[in-house]
């Protein structure tokens, strides 16, 4: 056994423990960082297989951002997971049912599943080849130069559904003092300050 496959053997072997774990922790904070722990597995994996640029972006997307805002958002808030998973055994066998629907899909796909005879050729023809490109200026070329108006449609989706989830989720409330600059940077002196004649010994 090479030092390749015993790498890929260890890093698939931690992300599929790491994943089964996820799921099946009681605690949400145990969940979260073996989450984290799958990611790095996966982000091996795709060392591995030559694709640094999608494994560093793994790491910084997923671990550094997303898997830590999870992190701080199930420490900060006072859940109570007690009373979330007291209903939960009313719907293990609903949820096994669905469970076996699945992996008799899963099963029955990979059944009939068949390699076309084209399709290498098709991939290779996409990119350029390895030795006369490095993957990660293989990859901008296709996404900016090839696909350029499909990524950009696709990041104007999803700015629209990032507007539209502020805007639906915004709640003005009515009996909270607010800041108003413009009023601020347009106040009166006169109506702002005032003069008060105090007599000695009388106060205000």
């Amino acid at each position: 056994m090479s030092v390749a496959d015993f790498a890929f053997y260890i890093f698939a072997i931690t992300t599929v423990a790491a994943g089964f774990c996820t799921v099946v922790s009681k605690n949400p904070v145990h969940s979260v960082l073996w989450l984290i722990t799958s990611f790095l597995g996966a982000a091996g994996l795709f060392v591995l297989l030559g694709a640094e640029f999608l494994a560093m972006l793994l790491l910084i997307v997923y671990v550094g951002a997303v898997a830590v805002l999870f992190l701080f958002v199930v420490m900060m808030l006072d859940v109570d997971f007690a009373e979330l998973k007291a209903g939960m055994a009313q719907s293990v066998p609903l949820a096994l049912l669905i469970g076996v629907i699945l992996l008799l899909q899963i099963g029955a796909v990979i059944g009939v599943w068949q390699f076309s005879d084209g399709a290498e050729a098709a991939r290779a023809a996409i990119t350029p080849a390895i030795d006369e490109t490095h993957n990660t200026m293989a990859l901008g070329q296709v996404l900016y130069d090839d696909y350029i108006l499909l990524f950009q449609l696709a990041g104007l989706i999803l700015l629209v559904a990032m507007i539209g989830a502020i805007v639906l989720t915004l709640r003005h409330r009515t009996h909270v003092k607010r800041q108003n600059v413009v009023a601020q940077m347009h106040r009166d002196p006169a109506q702002a300050l005032e003069m008060l004649d105090v007599k000695p010994g009388q106060g205000l």
